[in-house]
Order: C-alpha cells, then structure tokens, then sequence
C-alpha cells in the first residue's frame, strides 16, 4: 500500500466513513483498509507512549448520585455538595446518595476501549473500590458499563475528563484528610485518570462532617477508631449494620 493511498484511507476515516465504504470508494479490498485503520491507530498510540501522553479520552460517566451535587453555575473553585442540606437519612435511598460511581474510558486502539471506574464514598471513606484497566471493544463496554451502573439509582451521565477527576480527587483528598487511604487497587488505575488541576472540587461529608456507612468488606471498629483519632468523639456520624448498594457492586 502507498503512502498516498494511506492517507486517503485516514482523511476518509476522519469523515466517519466506515471501512467497506472507504474499500468501496477506493477500490479496494475491505481487509486492507481494517489493516491500514489498525495499523495508524497503533502507530499513534506508540507515539503518545513515548511521549508519555495518556490515550485519548473515549467517554466520562458518572452516577445520578454524583449529578446531583454539581449546580447549575459551579462557582469558581468549588461544586457545591448540596447532599450537606438533605434531610437526616430515613431509608435505603437517602443512604446510597453517599455512594457513586464514576467511569473514565480512553480510546486505547482501533475499536479497543480501556476502561476503569471509581466507586467513591463521598461521606467519608473515598475511593472505596476500583478496577485498573480494561480493555474491551466497543459493544462490550456498553454493556459493561450497564451493569456497573444497574445497582445505582437514575441512569449515568456524560460528564467531562475535568468533572470526572474533580469528584475522584475530591473524595480522595477528604478521606485522606479523615486517615483513610484508598482503595489498594488505586494505584493502577490512578495514571488512567490523568492531572487533576484542581479547579473542580466536591464538598464531600454530610452536614459539615463525617458520616460513616459500613460496608459489606468494612472493618467498621477500625474505621470508627480512625475516626475518633482524626476528629474527635461526636464529631462524626455513623450508621452500622446498613445494606448498601456496594453490595451489588461487581
């Protein structure tokens, strides 16, 4: 195949031609312009590895819970959690809007997705799980990402790479500040997320302070422990022996 030839098959590509429709424009046979496809997209791909550029980003979802505490017009350095003036928790819904889910997926090669998600418990613990990275073609993360968000009230929401690293970080920063680390796990699937620059940030807490959830693989005599340590008694609140949505969680 000629230079000349390559580069048609890529602008054509650019059009959101598909593949039997570029063969057929040019003459060619199907096989060889999937070939030429994937061959650029690996090309490009080495090339962003060397220069140690992330892969691009493919999609941003985010959980209905997480929506909800982004306003209309962020002020400047902050989205304002507006779960801090609900009502004091009366049931199972009220309780899983302390957890949410978010997805980062990033283009990783011709027709590949590369896929990690962040469970986050903004009321106290942060990132409490999270799955490093997953490659999987572009059907299968649709219905990847269908079942990672059925346990999860409301459907997810497309949000930007910037909204996305703020709610991450943003909980991460404030269990951090509680004593708690991240999930062990985070630290393969951190680079996926990219530098956060800090604009975007969630309030996280409930009320102006901690509300510990226990979890189904919680210590929760530990996480009681680090708390009091971090903040004193009484000043965080606590729920034991709840059924959280993480239970379904993977």
């Amino acid at each position: 195949m000629t230079g000349t030839q390559q580069q048609e098959i890529m602008d054509l590509r650019a059009l959101n031609l598909t593949p039997k429709q570029i063969a057929r424009k040019l003459g060619m046979k199907v096989s060889e312009v999937n070939a030429a496809i994937q061959n650029q997209a690996q090309q490009t791909t080495l090339d962003r590895l060397t220069k140690g550029e992330l892969d691009p980003v493919y999609q941003c979802l985010a959980s209905e819970s997480l929506i909800q505490l982004l306003p209309k017009i962020p002020p400047e350095n902050s989205i304002k959690n507006i779960l801090t003036k609900i009502l004091p928790v009366k049931n199972n819904d009220d309780i899983d809007r302390g957890l949410g889910l978010v997805v980062i997926a990033r283009v990783a090669r011709y027709n590949q997705i590369t896929v990690c998600t962040y469970l986050l418990d903004i009321w106290c613990l942060g990132v409490k799980d999270t799955i490093s990275p997953r490659t999987v073609d572009r059907i299968k993360f649709k219905e990847f990402t269908e079942s990672l968000f059925e346990p999860f009230p409301g459907k997810p929401h497309l949000v930007s790479l910037e909204v996305a690293q703020g709610m991450i970080f943003s909980a991460c920063e404030y269990a951090e500040s509680l004593g708690f680390q991240p999930h062990r796990d985070f630290e393969k699937s951190r680079s996926h997320i990219g530098e956060w620059d800090r604009k975007i940030r969630i309030e996280c807490g409930r009320d102006g302070k901690p509300f510990y959830v226990n979890g189904p693989h919680d210590n929760p005599k530990k996480i009681m422990e680090t708390l009091k340590r971090s903040r004193g008694e009484g000043n965080f609140d606590f729920l034991i022996g709840s059924d959280p949505i993480e239970k379904n969680f993977w």
